[in-house]
């Protein structure tokens, strides 16, 4: 493995800045990447003007067969040493077209990175300037490394002389993080190592965030109390107020998150990034009204990419029920990812106008390339026959899908759901239990599986540990909470399904969930507050079968 820089270049007494870049291109000689390592070098040459850099960035741009780029740096090369033979050999004999025999493998040394690590910590200390700033571009430096477990260990090692230094703390506590924290012996040293940092540095909001990562791999709820108590002490800490925003709507609390965004817009207009984030919350949230009043000031300010405006200003007129104009919206979205969801929007849209056969003509037209798309189009195309009340033409649709794609399971997902529409349960399950087959460890095909056992056969018990299943694989997921929640009611254990549904109900308001909290409700003696909910989502939804079938059994 080929060494980047010469010895000579460490005891020069070079800025850590120009070191970093020279212990970045020694990464990438180790990761087979000697083209990032010259220009890196070269970089590094044309600031210290240190001749044997530039020789190095030739040799490896030479190794590289990167021909200008080994141009220029031996153009550097004899610029800074004029007497040099070499780099005139390599200038002429590039400028003719040969080829150059290259050094670097016979002359470059085995990595010493650690020992080079060392020496550079130490005689940072000695020199005055600290580690403060060398731990804090560590883990930047050694991103590109692939054993991420590696890199936790090198920085571990290189931090244990300076346990009083919050920055090496800070450091160790990062790579911990970066490994993603499989190992449990890992998990524990990157807590403990941010807690040093913080006992070193307290409310230091770099070491603050990173703990905070950190706690959220095992709990939103204990990073979100971290942050939430940090800015009682530090009320005007943007990144903080961000960090918590962000797990916050992880947690479907967007409520909460949109006020926080709001609180940091209001000290900076400009922050339209900020602003498109606040609109698509209110989206999520179905505040019509504030997501358009966002999304308009953004598309006279030309934000965005092209159409990534136009886009949810479509969601949002069809949502609102003004169709034409939300077709305008989805034909003036560019072509890409973007464009191609937004085609498929449209045939709902012509669907919603009474247009059936016209959107049908338009998905049949659709260019669609990829697997994912061709699947995505027979979806769309099901779904039409759906929201028509025609089950029996979408599962002619989904069967005939199947065909083509037969392990594709968004589609064997959509047709257990319209079986169970058509009360065909037997297949609906077999159909799920292929999902299962396919998908072992999605929470979403468990729940699917578990859900349909719990709500229409009678074993309960067995759809229970279904649910059970798919809710610690995602925790936090509304419809899971439904699941658990209504399958603790039919086990007749309501205290637990109150509970469970109050907080999926208002981790997201649905109508389904609705249906379901108050029948729970009900059932517990409370019919008013029953009603209350049922009707918060009667206006949300007025035509949701669930939801009407639920309430017109209670008005018996």
């Amino acid at each position: 493995m080929g060494g980047a820089a010469p010895a000579s270049a460490e005891s020069a007494g070079i800025a850590p800045d120009l070191f970093y870049r020279m212990l970045l291109a020694d990464v990438a000689m180790q990761r087979g990447e000697p083209a990032v390592a010259a220009r890196a070098l070269l970089d590094v040459a044309r600031e210290t003007r240190e001749p044997s850099i530039a020789r190095r960035a030739t040799e490896i741009a030479l190794f590289a067969r990167q021909r200008a780029l080994a141009t220029e740096a031996a153009k550097l090369w004899q610029e800074i040493e004029p007497t040099a033979e070499r780099p005139r050999q390599v200038v002429a004999a590039l400028a003719a077209g040969g080829s150059i025999p290259n050094r670097f493998q016979e002359e470059a040394p085995e990595s010493e990175l650690r020992a080079r690590l060392e020496r550079f910590l130490a005689e940072a200390v000695a020199t005055g300037s600290g580690v403060a700033e060398p731990f804090l571009q560590l883990n930047r430096v050694l991103s590109q490394q692939s054993d991420k477990t590696a890199v936790y260990r090198l920085i571990s090692d290189l931090a244990q002389p300076y346990p009083k230094s919050a920055e090496a703390q800070f450091a160790v506590a990062l790579a911990a993080l970066n490994t993603g924290m499989g190992d449990p012996a890992i998990a524990k040293d990157a807590l403990r190592s941010a807690d040093r940092a913080l006992a070193l540095k307290p409310d230091w909001d770099r070491a603050l965030l990173v703990k905070a990562e950190i706690l959220g791999k095992r709990s939103t709820a204990e990073a979100i109390a971290l942050l939430e108590e940090a800015l009682k002490r530090q009320p005007d800490s943007r990144p903080l107020s961000g960090a918590l925003a962000q797990f916050l709507t992880e947690e479907r609390r967007f409520g909460e998150a949109r006020a926080i965004y709001r609180k940091s817009l209001a000290a900076d207009r400009s922050q339209r990034e900020l602003q498109f984030g606040i609109a698509v919350l209110s989206i999520q949230m179905k505040d019509w009204d504030a997501a358009e009043r966002d999304l308009k000031e953004l598309k006279a300010a030309g934000f965005g990419e092209a159409g990534q405006v136009e886009f949810y200003l479509g969601q949002v007129a069809e949502e609102r029920g003004r169709l034409d104009e939300a077709l305008a919206h989805f034909r003036d979205v560019e072509e890409g990812e973007r464009g191609w969801l937004a085609k498929l929007r449209m045939a709902g849209v012509l669907a919603k106008q009474g247009k059936r056969d016209a959107a049908l003509r338009h998905l049949a037209d659709l260019p669609a390339v990829t697997i994912e798309q061709r699947v995505q189009v027979r979806q769309t195309e099901a779904q039409l026959y759906r929201d028509a009340g025609d089950h029996k033409g979408a599962l002619a649709v989904l069967d005939q899908a199947l065909v083509e794609l037969p392990d594709a399971s968004e589609l064997i997902y959509d047709r257990a759901m319209v079986l169970e529409k058509l009360d065909r349960i037997d297949e609906a399950e077999k159909a799920l239990r292929r999902l299962v087959e396919l998908k072992p460890d999605d929470a979403q095909a468990l729940n699917a599986l578990g859900y349909t056992l719990v709500d229409r056969t009678p074993r309960v018990e067995e759809g229970f540990a279904l649910v059970e299943r798919a809710h610690k694989l995602a925790p936090n997921d509304p419809f899971i909470l439904d699941s658990v929640g209504w399958a603790h009611y039919r086990l007749g254990r309501l205290d637990e399904a109150e509970r469970y549904l109050m907080r999926a109900f208002a981790t997201r308001p649905d109508p389904e969930i609705a249906a379901h909290l108050g029948e729970v409700l009900w059932a517990r003696g409370n019919p008013q507050k029953a009603r209350e909910v049922w009707q918060s989502q009667l206006k949300v939804a007025p035509d949701h079968p669930v939801l009407l079938e639920t309430m017109r059994r209670h008005q018996r």
